[in-house]
């Protein structure tokens, strides 16, 4: 089995000239010249690159660091500004774990992370997958990093035939044996590059690749076939019902979601359980008029909202929710699904 050796010094050869120009990222360039990263920026981005696309994460971050620019700052951040600022991010756990990172970070080890991916896991919200990002990128630890650009990387390059998920340990072993001792920051950030934008899912461009000569798919010409992938069981589909309410002096009706589960802690309107069959439970007495049905897709199932609105008299004290005063209402700062009965409600409950 050859040890790796060449495959690394040649993606890393094409690292240097190819690298992704990304806002947390110190390129191949800076680091040759000593400039080191900053672990809070590491951590930051890929904690919103979990299940997210670069181009969704790009103007968050930027965002984020332009209001909290180190670790300290963010942990002083109010829990309400940071759930809205990451809001159309998704997975809100995500955002609350964020926050308690930050928080023991700064409080209990004087606003410096580990740099071992054993240390870094000791912290909230963070994994294997990101502790050894953290560890390789910002302190150069030699971790392998291994994400789904990581994988069909791999695959491809060994020719691995068996299914994923169930082929993942192979797969970490095989991507073990590539990472090196010198570079193992930008070796797991050329990885990543490759499997963007050239070893794609569907066409890969392997004219173009620097590890064409090695990669045993390739040579097979079944590479657009691998990673292969069990098949996945259909989605469930849940329903519910939101209720959208405006009081006659602008003030609108939402509600704190529980901290645990889907959303958790986030602000929306006020609705039943999402389940199979789920009893209406209007939040107050008022004339509620259908708005249509909003459709949300997440990590395990379908949802379609039922949106029923209403408009509030000006003395009407709700049975549950909160009246938030209109100008301190923003709807950019609800979840996505929230936003989507927003829109349907509108018209009937401005007018």
């Amino acid at each position: 089995m050859r040890d790796g050796k060449a495959e690394a010094a040649a993606l890393l050869s094409w690292y240097d000239s190819h690298a992704r120009v990304m806002p947390w990222r110190v390129g191949p360039a800076e680091r040759a010249a000593g400039i080191r990263p900053d672990p809070y920026r590491v951590w930051l981005s890929e904690v919103m690159l979990q299940q997210t696309t670069v181009a969704a994460v790009r103007d968050y971050f930027r965002r984020f660091t332009g209001r909290w620019p180190d670790v300290g700052a963010l942990a002083a951040a109010a829990d309400a500004e940071v759930m809205a600022e990451w809001a159309g991010l998704g997975y809100y756990a995500r955002a609350r774990n964020l926050l308690k990172c930050a928080r023991v970070v700064a409080g209990d080890l004087g606003g410096d992370f580990p740099d071992t991916p054993d240390g870094l896991r000791a912290l909230p919200g963070i994994g294997p997958y990101t502790a050894a990002a953290i560890a390789a990128i910002a302190f150069d630890r030699p971790a392998t990093v291994v994400d789904g650009n990581v994988e069909r990387v791999v695959a491809r390059l060994d020719r691995v035939e068996a299914p994923m998920p169930g082929s993942k340990p192979e797969l970490a072993r095989l991507a073990a044996r590539l990472t090196p001792e010198a570079r193992p920051g930008d070796f797991a950030q050329a990885m990543m590059d490759l499997g963007a934008t050239i070893c794609t899912p569907r066409n890969p461009a392997c004219a173009l690749c620097p590890l064409e000569g090695f990669c045993k798919a390739r040579g097979a010409g079944v590479q657009g076939d691998l990673p292969r992938k069990s098949a996945k069981p259909p989605k469930p589909t849940r329903r519910g019902y939101t209720y959208v309410a405006r009081r006659d002096d602008g003030a609108w009706l939402l509600e704190e979601r529980p901290a645990r589960g889907l959303l958790g802690g986030m602000l929306g309107w006020p609705g039943s359980d999402w389940a199979e069959a789920p009893d209406p439970a209007p939040p107050a007495e008022a004339e509620w008029r259908p708005a249509g049905e909003v459709r949300h897709t997440f990590t395990h199932f379908h949802l379609i909202l039922t949106v029923l609105a209403a408009r509030l008299p000006a003395d009407a004290t709700p049975r549950r929710g909160t009246l938030v005063p209109g100008p301190k209402f923003s709807p950019g700062a609800l979840p996505t699904v929230m936003r989507k009965a927003h829109d349907a409600a509108r018209a009937l409950v401005e007018n």
